[in-house]
């Protein structure tokens, strides 16, 4: 499959190493990017670059486009008259925007190609991203799932559920970095340098997920190491005095 990435931000620069991670040969990705400086590190792996969005589409069978929000249809009014609707699909890496919006800019006389809105965290560069799947057109055939699930986890859900996805995965990559970044805090006052603190802490973080991810249930794995009178339990009613808990799910639902 031959992937074409519109984009080197950090989601389409994070999507594209992690592709060349998993195995995807640099000859078979092309990257378009309007500043060559971004694309000078793929270039160098052998990625195909261009500062020319439908060069890099020519030869794709799925497009990802990664760019913001604003200037999204533009990008689509450059490259519609490119696309091969009846063979390439189009994966849109764009947070608030709907399916409608895209049926609408892809729309050619009265045709639309493959699309999907596609939802990916940073993790995809180190492939354990958890990735969010909407198919706008085409569900027969949706390479995203193929595709993404070399990046990590992926989850096909409706349109409606987006934004809680974007708090719970997208964002909350950010939240959970933010909790290390503070039990990294809390290391260097207990007494290790910043570098080992942080270290340990992202480490803990790790195997707790891992227990989850084996199918464990967040309340029982904690049972296990909150012994009574013991410190565990000590903490945890600090940080809830602290307003933790509610801390964490005013952060996914702010007002």
């Amino acid at each position: 499959m031959k992937i074409a990435i519109l984009g080197a931000g950090a989601m389409g620069s994070a999507i594209a190493y992690g592709l060349l991670e998993s195995g995807v040969a640099p000859g078979m990705l092309s990257m378009a990017n309007p500043h060559h400086d971004k694309l000078k590190a793929f270039e160098e792996l052998g990625v195909t670059v261009t500062t020319d969005n439908k060069e890099a589409c020519q030869s794709a069978d799925i497009v990802i486009i990664a760019v913001k929000p604003w200037v999204l249809p533009d990008v689509i009014k450059e490259i519609k008259d490119t696309l091969h609707y009846n063979y390439q699909a189009v994966s849109v890496v764009a947070a608030g925007v709907s399916g409608e919006d895209l049926k609408g800019w892809f729309d050619y006389n009265g045709y639309c190609p493959t699309i999907s809105l596609s939802m990916p965290n940073t993790a995809v560069k180190c492939r354990e991203s958890m990735t969010f799947v909407v198919p706008v057109t085409g569900n027969e055939r949706n390479p995203d799932i193929e595709l993404y699930g070399r990046l990590g986890e992926v989850k096909v859900i409706e349109e409606r559920l987006l934004p809680a996805a974007t708090s719970l995965a997208s964002c909350g990559i950010a939240y959970a970095l933010r909790y290390i970044r503070a039990a990294s805090e809390g290391g260097v006052q207990l007494g290790f340098r910043a570098s080992e603190a942080q270290s340990i802490v992202a480490q803990t973080v790790k195997g707790a997920a891992m227990l989850l991810a084996n199918g464990e249930h967040a309340e029982a794995e904690i049972d296990k190491v909150t012994t009574p009178g013991g410190l565990t339990i000590r903490g945890l009613n600090a940080m809830e005095k602290a307003g933790f808990t509610q801390a964490v799910i005013k952060g996914l639902i702010p007002d």
